[in-house]
């Protein structure tokens, strides 16, 4: 699966989340922002992402992630 097509899929599934997918040939990228993140801990955020995930985990699609999520304040505190 492209980066390009696994963004389209995770901004799909992640509403009014902004998604970039990078790969570098084994993992990939994943890094979100979204207000949907407000008040969550690290562990609910990733289960969040891990959702949108699932279908293409499960049929071999994608194996290997990096997720990094932030909420729009940490995101422009960069």
């Amino acid at each position: 699966m492209s980066p390009e097509d696994l963004q389209t899929l995770m901004s799909e599934k992640l509403a009014n989340c902004q998604v970039t997918v990078e790969n570098d040939g084994h993992t990939y990228h994943i890094t979100v922002v979204g207000e949907v993140f407000e008040g969550l801990n690290a562990v609910k955020r990733q289960q969040h992402v891990y959702g949108a995930l699932n279908e293409k985990i499960a049929d071999g699609s994608v194996h290997a992630v990096s997720i990094k999520t932030y909420t729009p304040a940490q995101w422009a505190a960069q």
